[in-house]
């Protein structure tokens, strides 16, 4: 791992680094905060929406004060994918770069750099836990929008790996959103069946659990109606018996406002769980 920057935060280190995954074919960065004076550190990753990348929650998400005062770890990867070898759709927001679902893709040409799955729960952690003296067995994981939804497929296909999971305003069944079903035809292919692999939904409906979830969705969301639809994950979570914690916030948009605002509760959420 190469280090980028270091800066020193509420008694903590705010890192950035950058290595070259295998996985993507590419050089991926991530940003990592270590809390002061703790010994073998839990780790709770934080994954970041649509066209953001490490950089957003780093410098907008309020995290660091809270993480050195619980002594939490919180790593930030990018989204996806990057270099001018990376294929892309430059005028596209919600395909390619800064949009890879958290999924492996298995289309070509983006089947060779989008394996945003296998980098997050196989090559990245490996990675971490070769390069630091964390507590690789205390992760829980949380994220926003696309990250969201990838938070929760996470945790609900790896429920061994994760102690708690939360999501800010999460896409929850991305097979049928408008913004997220283009490209998961082009990253997957046409055949449906296998998109519920990476759907919160479909995933719950097919059997696969998770003890308890935390989302917060602000109601003044202006994706709330055709691409996030939480209503879709709570009616799932009760008929599969997962307690779900969904609080529905007046007035709060889609921002990094909105997610600062309740960040300390979510860290607050996975320290009494971790």
């Amino acid at each position: 791992m190469e280090k980028i920057s270091e800066a020193f935060s509420f008694g903590g280190k705010q890192f950035v680094f950058s290595h070259a995954s295998i996985v993507n074919d590419c050089k991926m960065t991530l940003a990592i905060f270590t809390p002061p004076q703790v010994k073998n550190p839990p780790v709770l990753w934080y994954l970041s929406g649509l066209t953001c990348s490490h950089l957003n929650v780093m410098e907008k998400g309020e995290y660091r004060k809270k993480a050195a005062e619980l002594g939490m770890v919180i790593i930030c990867p990018d989204t996806s994918p990057r270099g001018d070898q990376v294929p892309d759709e430059k005028d596209n927001w919600q395909f390619g770069s800064g949009a890879g679902f958290y999924l492996d893709a298995t289309q070509q040409p983006y089947d060779k750099n989008y394996n945003m799955y296998s980098y997050l729960n196989d090559e990245l952690p490996k990675l971490v836990e070769n390069n630091f003296d964390f507590d690789m067995s205390r992760q829980s994981i949380f994220g926003h929008s696309m990250g969201g939804h990838g938070a929760i497929i996470m945790a609900l296909r790896n429920p061994e790996k994760y102690k708690s999971c939360s999501a800010f305003a999460p896409i929850v069944e991305p097979s049928t959103a408008s913004w997220s079903s283009e490209a998961f035809k082009k990253y997957i292919g046409l055949d449906k069946d296998n998109w519920q692999m990476y759907d919160s939904v479909a995933l719950i409906k097919n059997g696969y659990r998770f003890p308890e979830i935390l989302v917060d969705q602000g109601e003044a969301d202006s994706f709330l109606e055709d691409g996030l639809r939480p209503w879709l994950l709570e009616d799932a979570c009760r008929k599969a018996g997962i307690k779900l914690n969904l609080r529905m916030q007046p007035n709060y948009d889609h921002s990094y406002f909105f997610i600062s605002t309740f960040m300390t509760d979510h860290l607050n959420w996975h320290r009494d769980r971790i």
